[in-house]
């Protein structure tokens, strides 16, 4: 069988499907459609567990929720910058938590307390004594501000970093319920992907394009989530 162009050479079944064989990853991601649709907070069926989280050092408060069993509701205010988003959890890993501990600060704290301390009772003088206690407190400030725990949540073959909380000190004990239940749904979400890994890449690029919209991905994240998906569907689709 073979098939007339309108440029009006043949071109035969054999070639034809060569041809397609031939379209690249991207093109192949963009002409499928099945996509699914997010719910934001105030469409939820379901709510299975809420949080807020402050850190009034960074004037930062985070409010989430996991919202008919796959999804988790994001608003966020930092200053003046309010975002209000959902997350597939179907493209989410496992959160990542890192904490970062002063120790030179926290070190001159301690340093500050004992030895100008002790020399400004030798002195008993008030001055001496009020200097210190600003330095201290100073000190004190910063220790507390660069001591940090951070949470993250970053998308399954991007890399995407999909949501960060930086707050003091105690956000991981705050965190450890919220978490537990979290893994929960990241479990479900995970067994209701779609059953090839192509598909599966597809629906995150999409998902990365919807957050790339909505101003949670910037444009150069974005482009570099989207090189590493197609560096993952290039050879599956080879």
């Amino acid at each position: 069988m073979v098939l007339r162009s309108s440029a009006g050479p043949l071109i035969s079944s054999c070639e034809r499907s060569n041809l397609i064989a031939r379209m690249t990853a991207t093109e192949h991601i963009l002409l499928e459609s099945d996509l699914r649709e997010v719910p934001e907070l105030r469409d939820a069926r379901k709510s299975h567990g809420r949080i807020a989280l402050r850190s009034r050092l960074r004037r930062h408060v985070l409010y989430l929720e996991i919202i008919d069993y796959y999804y988790l509701s994001v608003r966020s205010h930092t200053g003046a910058r309010a975002l209000e988003f959902s997350l597939d959890l179907r493209f989410a890993r496992a959160p990542q938590f890192s904490r970062h501990i002063a120790w030179r600060w926290m070190a001159a704290s301690l340093a500050l307390i004992v030895v100008p301390t002790a020399i400004a009772l030798a002195i008993r003088t008030s001055a001496v004594s009020l200097a210190v206690a600003a330095l201290w407190a100073g000190t004190t400030f910063v220790c507390l501000y660069r001591t940090t725990e951070t949470i993250r949540l970053i998308s399954t073959c991007g890399a995407a970093r999909l949501l960060e909380f930086t707050g003091g000190p105690g956000t991981f004990r705050a965190l450890r319920p919220f978490v537990a239940k979290l893994m929960a749904h990241l479990r479900l979400a995970s067994a209701a992907r779609r059953p090839t890994k192509a598909e599966h890449l597809r629906d995150e690029m999409r998902e990365h394009q919807r957050l790339r919209e909505l101003g949670v991905l910037s444009v150069s994240d974005y482009e570099a989530s989207k090189a590493r998906i197609l560096g993952q569907h290039a050879p599956a689709r080879r």
